[in-house]
């Protein structure tokens, strides 16, 4: 018997299935919405933390698509502040966006415009399969999954909308983001 199995091949069906892209796929008809609603109450909580310096808007929920994948946000922080408060802001912020099937995640870069990552999701910190973080639990509630994630300097220096402690648009924004977010400071 011959135990090459290099002939083998796997059904049509499989391939395909590996192949698509994964498009996201929220429990409400429209989840901008309730997106948006999940930022500014993350703002108004992620504002009173100590040490957060800026807070800002990247990614999908700033172009017309219907259904983004999730919200991103950009939080430029002291470098030494303690992520606790913030984290806990963060999760909720991931938690809202789950509840809906999709997500959200809390960048952080220090006042110098350096990369920190991002909010880990877990509360507490000890080693898990699938914590990415290159060095976990050396800093409370950092996930520096570098490896993974990075954000550029040109757009940690000027993200595309800063939402806190002052509103600039560096494009132009959608309607749902400009009422629910930017008019109401």
């Amino acid at each position: 018997m011959n135990n090459d199995t290099s002939c083998l091949r796997r059904p049509a069906s499989n391939r395909k299935r590996r192949n698509q892209t994964r498009a996201p796929s929220p429990s409400v008809a429209e989840p901008r919405r309730p997106l948006l609603l999940a930022v500014l109450i993350f703002v108004l909580a992620a504002r009173a933390c100590p040490g957060v310096q800026r807070i800002s808007l990247l990614g999908s929920i700033l172009t017309a698509k219907m259904i983004p994948k999730d919200v991103d946000v950009l939080v430029t922080i002291d470098a030494a502040m303690d992520l606790t408060r913030l984290a806990r802001s963060g999760r909720r912020l991931m938690g809202r966006a789950q509840t809906i099937n999709l997500g959200a995640d809390i960048f952080l870069a220090d006042t110098t415009g350096r990369y920190l990552g991002r909010i880990c999701h877990y509360r507490e910190c000890h080693p898990r399969v699938l914590c990415h973080a290159q060095h976990c639990g050396l800093r409370d509630h950092l996930n520096d999954d570098l490896h993974i994630v990075t954000l550029s300097q040109e757009l940690i220096a000027s993200p595309p909308v800063e939402l806190w402690p002052k509103v600039i648009r560096r494009l132009s924004v959608p309607a749902d983001v400009e009422e629910a977010l930017l008019k109401r400071r």
